[in-house]
């Protein structure tokens, strides 16, 4: 990455060369895997916005005669080009004698994707010389074609991210409502998911006999299905009462005003299934401990 002062002095260098007939050749490379990604963004680019013209005008002359004197210098410039290579250090290459390129070498010339003219440091002038202007326009349609090509990947990627289903937590596909390439409407479920590693029991308790019921109650949870108790904890008792669910019975099988609870059951082995009927038992006397969330 060139930055503002490294024009002048590359300048300044290569002017000083003509003067020093001991060095016979230069070479010039990148560091740390690269030749050169440009000018800085931050220092040059942003800067630019804000000059004047008479300032635009002496950045202009600077960075240009960098390059008139590399092409006035009388050793001969060789290019060690690996990695990036784009916008001032894609014209630094360009104004080079020879250019030597790794697999990995990639050129870019990007002025006009930071609002600076395309002929910015010569690049019109040199890189059809270099390459003939036929090719230097091929060149510029297969860029065109390449960035609609991407602006169309881009569009359908988003397209395609609208239409894919994402969980809000994870957990286990228990069921699915639809089959493949079946239309569901907006809001329609797909799929029924479960979090099986943390399962929770709704229990109803009948209002007369809510007094003393906590979240953070310590309880434990039986299934026909299991012997041994789930340990469990209340994390949420309803503000409101209902009436039993019709798909439960109260011990004398009538309806009855009721309050929903919510234990959070301990089930690290996962031998719960959702659905199962399930019997808990609360401990009002224990002190509540802090309610999972």
């Amino acid at each position: 990455m060139l930055a503002d002062r490294a024009y002048a002095e590359l300048r300044d260098h290569f002017r000083a060369l003509t003067h020093a007939p001991a060095v016979k050749a230069v070479v010039l490379r990148g560091e740390g895997g690269n030749f050169c990604s440009g000018g800085d963004v931050h220092e040059i680019i942003g800067p630019l916005t804000k000059m004047s013209m008479p300032e635009l005008l002496d950045f202009t002359r600077m960075t240009g005669d960098l390059i008139k004197a590399m092409r006035a210098c009388p050793q001969p410039i060789v290019a060690a080009v690996d990695g990036i290579c784009a916008g001032a250090g894609a014209m630094v290459a360009l104004a080079a004698d020879m250019r030597l390129g790794t697999p990995a070498a990639r050129t870019a010339f990007l002025f006009t994707r930071v609002g600076l003219a395309g002929a910015d440091m010569g690049a019109c002038t040199l890189l059809p010389r270099m390459i003939g202007q036929g090719r230097a326009s091929e060149l510029r349609q297969a860029k065109a074609r390449a960035d609609s090509a991407r602006a169309a990947l881009a569009a359908e990627e988003a397209r395609l991210g609208r239409s894919v289903l994402r969980a809000p937590v994870s957990g286990m596909v228990l069921d699915t409502t639809a089959e493949p390439g079946e239309v569901l409407a907006a809001g329609a479920p797909a799929v029924i998911l479960g979090e099986t590693r943390r399962p929770y029991l709704d229990v109803f308790v009948a209002q007369q006999d809510v007094a003393g019921v906590r979240v953070g109650a310590p309880a434990s949870v039986r299934t026909d299905a299991t012997r041994e108790a789930f340990r469990g904890m209340v994390s949420d008792v309803a503000r409101a009462t209902e009436f039993t669910p019709r798909y439960l019975f109260s011990p004398r099988e009538r309806a009855n005003l009721v309050v929903r609870v919510r234990i959070d059951v301990e089930d690290p082995a996962e031998q719960l299934h959702a659905g199962v009927p399930a019997f808990a038992r609360i401990d009002r006397t224990a002190q509540p401990a802090e309610a999972r969330r």
